[in-house]
């Protein structure tokens, strides 16, 4: 076996020690150890507060859905003040005609006995009621216009913003009478004209004011409010 040994030969076998004792080999240039990978990883994760700066701007979107609803409160007081100029120019054009055409004339039957015009001056509130207290309807109303102003402001759904259109119309229009008719400023007798039978005369800012008073109470047996909530009792 020794000459069989000598004759092929004892292949080079490093021993324990020289293979704990190995260098290691070095990594080509440009190449990132392993280890540094832990390390990139590390700074990539020092990174991730990043995502908190990204998270920073979250608040930008309650700013974005505050500025969304600004413009929705916007749009509704667009559709009030729709609603306000509409009914208060029907009510003042309509009233430049019935004075002028009507005042001191025969009443226009337009349904026989049923329905009339018929102008007519009147000192008190709506369907003449209260003669004696022109000044104190005249107050009331400008207040009722004021808290609709305020009112305005926090007004976020399309049914009130209808409705209190048509308050604000009708008071304005009835004010306006107040102010500017005979017998003087706040004083005036406003003018009524449409008569239906076995009812008092009225006219379109009276209407618009029972209608907007009507929707009013609707919208509250509902349970919505002005500012677009809906509550159960």
């Amino acid at each position: 076996m020794a000459e069989a040994e000598s004759i092929i030969g004892t292949p080079d076998i490093p021993d324990a020690e020289g293979v704990d004792g190995a260098e290691p080999q070095q990594p080509a240039e440009g190449a990132t150890p392993a280890g540094s990978h832990e390390a990139g990883g590390d700074e990539a994760s020092s990174h991730e507060p990043g995502g908190d700066e990204a998270s920073s701007h979250e608040p930008g979107g309650e700013e974005a859905s505050s500025h969304e609803a600004g413009g929705r409160g916007r749009r509704k007081i667009l559709v009030l003040l729709a609603a306000a100029v509409l009914a208060y120019l029907l009510d003042l054009i309509s009233k430049m005609i019935v004075v002028a055409k009507l005042e001191h004339q025969e009443p226009v039957e337009l349904i026989g006995d049923w329905l009339k015009f018929d102008a007519i001056r009147n000192a008190g509130a709506a369907f003449g009621i209260g003669e004696a207290f022109t000044v104190i309807f005249t107050a009331i109303a400008a207040v009722v216009i004021i808290v609709i102003v305020r009112l305005s402001r926090k007004l976020y759904s399309l049914p009130w913003a209808i409705a209190l259109g048509l308050l604000l119309g009708g008071a304005l229009g009835n004010l306006t009478d107040r102010i500017f008719r005979a017998p003087g400023v706040f004083k005036g007798a406003v003018v009524d004209f449409i008569a239906p039978a076995h009812f008092a005369v009225f006219n379109l800012a009276d209407s618009a004011i029972v209608c907007g008073g009507i929707l009013i109470v609707i919208l509250s047996f509902k349970g919505l409010d002005p500012d677009g909530t809906v509550h159960k009792d």
